[in-house]
């Protein structure tokens, strides 16, 4: 079952030797979340205003706070425990408290600062990126100067995180049928939204109302506080560059060197964001099936056309007979997992031969194992059959943030010509997944609007051509909006540019971190 999702999904290694973030598929759009910043309007809607300087004196204790650090479990690097309100309109409400981690400066050189990373999501857990990537994957000239921090968002991993379901009960969710045929379908698809919404209502009550973006922004201008950076530096992935993009339209005065990359449009709303997205694993997938008819391992054809027209069989087919897995929990292969499966690769073109030989071995032995591996990796299924609480948190924000896309099936079914016309093989299956917020418990508190973050030092937005997550369009509107952007374009494939292959990429992101200097505006990368 697809939620709004738009980082990588998990994976332990793949060509670069870089981590994938954790990850996800449609998106959300700006919030203005429970935040006193004022929405001010400009040519194509309103634009979030920034909040004044002075600390509030009811914040203060907060922003004095003392970090008190602790070895991790992961060797080198050390964990703390920050709090923050949980309502920032009424910060007597009570605390939360959010995981922070952190690898001290190695040096040479001098101390730069802190260079706060975010993986995306929403629902990535930021914690897990620095110590598993970030932290030791980053440049080692980058490494040397700054401390690589994280804090997991609230809501998210390892800050009071959002819960939902049990492990089967996720299960029954993400095999339910994601292209219901008659009535009888239908309803279940939406008893299936139903229930995930109703089990995150009843086991996080009090946290659905205070996951914002915009409360997570401002959660990070207490960190860099309690850190003793005078402004923020930044490198957010994929649903990071709308958190960064949201703390420079609050805290515009206290940006650093901000590296926003594979960026989202928080203008639009819900249904235009599914429905671009859509469009982006359909440019993803084309690439991947002009590439896969060049290999002896492609079973599904020899012209993109072809592979397109068989993938799509062999969903139909799934829908009606599932394949065996060899699952300890028995776990089928049916159309909506082997859909994820599919998506799941569109991330990063080092996942190409691994779906290649997934789907021949669906084709030819009728073993779904490989497509289930790989839709498990979406959804940060563990083994043991536990879920990571990626998918709730990456909820919870989304519904929060926006307005639900679609409130009603008869609206969907109403938009099914323009996601199938945006992607013939998966706009059904996606269509049907922007209903998730229909029934959520909790009403939005965000809308979307312009973030221009006036006054501003200049912040580098990164944008990939065929990026499947957050297509290229995103990063250009964000860089128009953005007073002080700089536009670098990847020509490639993929979710993301830095650390991808790309010489060019990383050398402008280098410099501009280590050196404060920007890429020149509309400066374009290819991989080399």
């Amino acid at each position: 079952m697809h939620t709004r999702r738009t980082s990588r999904p998990n994976r332990s290694v793949r060509a670069g030797g870089a981590l994938l973030a954790a990850a996800a598929l449609l998106v959300a759009g700006c919030s203005s979340g429970h935040s006193s910043a004022a929405a001010t309007t400009v040519d194509g809607g309103p634009a979030l205003g920034p909040l004044p300087r002075a600390t509030p004196s009811a914040l203060a204790p907060y922003y004095e706070q003392k970090l008190n650090w602790r070895g991790c479990e992961t060797p080198g690097f050390q964990c703390a425990t920050m709090k923050a309100p949980l309502d920032y309109a009424n910060p007597a409400e009570g605390d939360i408290r959010l995981a922070v981690s952190r690898r001290k400066a190695t040096g040479p050189g001098e101390r730069l600062g802190s260079l706060l990373v975010n993986p995306g999501g929403p629902g990535g857990s930021a914690v897990g990126y620095v110590q598993r990537y970030a932290g030791i994957g980053y440049p080692a000239e980058v490494r040397a100067r700054y401390d690589m921090v994280a804090v997991d968002p609230r809501g998210v991993a390892g800050s009071e995180p959002v819960e939902c379901l049990t492990g089967r009960q996720m299960d029954t969710y993400t095999q339910t049928d994601l292209t219901p045929d008659d009535t009888a379908e239908k309803g279940r698809l939406v008893a299936a939204y139903k229930r995930f919404a109703e089990g995150c209502g009843e086991r996080s009550p009090k946290l659905l109302r205070h996951v914002s973006t915009v409360e997570a922004a401002r959660d990070m201008d207490i960190l860099r506080a309690l850190l003793g950076d005078e402004k923020l530096t930044y490198v957010g992935a994929s649903y990071g560059t709308f958190l960064g993009a949201t703390y420079a339209g609050l805290f515009p005065d206290r940006v650093g060197r901000l590296v926003l990359d594979g960026a989202l449009d928080p203008s639009l709303p819900a249904r235009r964001l599914n429905q671009e997205q859509t469009a982006g694993f359909e440019t993803a997938f084309q690439a991947f099936a002009k590439d896969c008819v060049g290999r002896k391992d492609c079973v599904l054809g020899r012209t993109p056309a072809r592979v397109a027209k068989n993938l799509s069989a062999l969903f139909a087919r799934l829908d009606e007979r599932p394949l065996a897995t060899g699952d300890a929990d028995g776990r089928r292969l049916g159309e909506s997992l082997a859909t994820t499966g599919v998506i799941a690769a569109m991330y990063d073109e080092g996942a190409w031969p691994q779906l290649r030989q997934a789907l021949s071995e669906a084709v030819r032995n009728d073993d779904g194992a490989g497509l289930l591996a790989l839709s498990d990796s979406y959804f940060e299924r563990a083994p043991d059959g536990t879920y990571s609480n990626l998918m709730y948190a990456n909820a919870a924000v989304n519904c929060l943030d926006l307005p639900a896309a679609y409130d009603t099936p008869e609206a969907v079914e109403r938009a099914l010509p323009e996601f199938e016309k945006a992607s013939p093989v998966f706009g059904r299956a996606l269509a049907w997944a922007s209903l998730n917020c229909a029934y959520w418990p909790v009403g939005p508190t965000g809308g979307p609007h312009r973030i221009e973050a006036k006054g501003a030092a200049p912040i580098v937005v990164v944008g990939t051509t065929r990026d499947p997550a957050t297509p290229y369009r995103w990063s250009q509107a964000l860089a128009s909006q953005l007073s002080s952007a700089r536009l670098l374009t990847y020509d490639g494939d993929g979710h993301t540019a830095y650390g991808r292959g790309s010489a060019c990429i990383d050398s402008a992101i280098n410099t501009y971190l280590l050196r404060g200097t920007p890429p020149t505006d509309g400066k374009r990368c290819s991989a080399s």
